[in-house]
């Protein structure tokens, strides 16, 4: 079994895989400073764990730190960064700070350490303006927010390491990540758990725009499944480029919102009767997101098991218990 490190560890994607990872066998540490990471995700890992996963609690703009991290190890997921596009727009230099700077302190640390692999976030908001659906991995746009910016970046600095210095680096485009442990508070939370908090407290979620803006939500454990075949290949050709992380299909708003409210009403049939306001369009945002994922199926066998629907009736029961 492999030591491995997963920054971010304590955040949503970050301690579902670090789960996973320990359910394999593996030994684990993970980084995390808990700017947007919970202890909470960790402590019932770190009692059924104790001999396999260790906890640093550190930044991966402080050298130190990330030198520190990577000691022994031999495979790096770098999930660790500040998402959310309106969050990037308040304030890009932040974001910048954590996403790009960080993201190379973590290259330059895993470079020195030997690291064998290195397995990083990358983000469907790379393809920007890009109008072309589906969205297919060589093909991007102009980026429409400083997050955007910074996700492609991350892609340019792994593939000059892996050229330069011959770290391996695998890039997964995320498109649209949600599930358990999503976090519904805060400024910035994700579409899907903040609209399942507002309705289970009959509260009113608003949309932004008329509704039709679609998305390929993908439920968590495909991006699992993602994560664990991008470590586990031994294709030569499978490695150094990124992939598309969806499940192919999309969604529109409105018909998340549907799809919510009919899940939920198996719990609360008065959820049903929750109405829903429109704002106006978010800036930054794309209109409509749908990956092609024949690349991840053909060069990693990815093969995701949970439509949006499946996914999202797995969430839901999930927010009913713990919210």
């Amino acid at each position: 079994m492999s030591n491995i490190l997963v920054t971010g560890g304590a955040g949503f994607i970050g301690s579902n895989l670090t789960e996973a990872l320990l359910e394999r066998g593996h030994s684990v540490k993970v980084l995390d400073n808990f700017v947007t990471g919970k202890i909470e995700n960790l402590l019932p890992l770190l009692e059924k764990y104790p001999q396999t996963l260790s906890l640093q609690v550190g930044d991966i703009r402080n050298p130190d730190d990330c030198h520190k991290a990577t000691e022994n190890i031999e495979y790096v997921f770098h999930e660790a960064a500040l998402g959310s596009v309106p969050r990037s727009i308040k304030d890009p230099i932040t974001s910048n700070e954590v996403n790009v700077s960080g993201f190379l302190q973590m290259l330059v640390a895993s470079r020195d350490a030997g690291v064998k692999r290195f397995i990083y976030a990358a983000s469907s908001s790379t393809y920007g303006d890009s109008k072309s659906l589906p969205k297919v991995e060589d093909v991007i746009g102009n980026p429409l927010s400083p997050y955007a910016i910074t996700k492609y970046v991350n892609e340019l600095y792994a593939d000059v390491f892996s050229r330069t210095y011959g770290i391996e680096t695998i890039g997964l485009r995320y498109f649209n990540v949600f599930g358990r442990k999503q976090d519904p508070n805060g400024a910035y939370a994700a579409v899907i758990p903040l609209f399942v908090k507002k309705l289970m407290a009959h509260e009113t979620p608003v949309i932004n725009g008329d509704g039709e803006y679609s998305r390929d939500f993908t439920y968590i454990d495909n991006v699992i499944q993602m994560n664990l075949l991008a470590m586990d290949t031994a294709n030569p050709e499978a490695v150094n480029t990124v992939y598309n992380t969806a499940y192919g299909e999309r969604t529109t708003l409105n018909q998340l919102v549907g799809y919510l409210k009919e899940f939920l009403s198996e719990f609360d049939s008065e959820i049903a009767k929750v109405e829903i306001l429109h704002g106006p369009n978010r800036a930054g945002d794309i209109p409509h997101s749908l990956a092609n994922i024949d690349k991840a199926r053909n060069l990693l066998g990815y093969d995701p098991q949970y439509s949006m629907k499946q996914g999202l009736k797995e969430a839901v029961k999930w927010y009913w218990e713990n919210l």
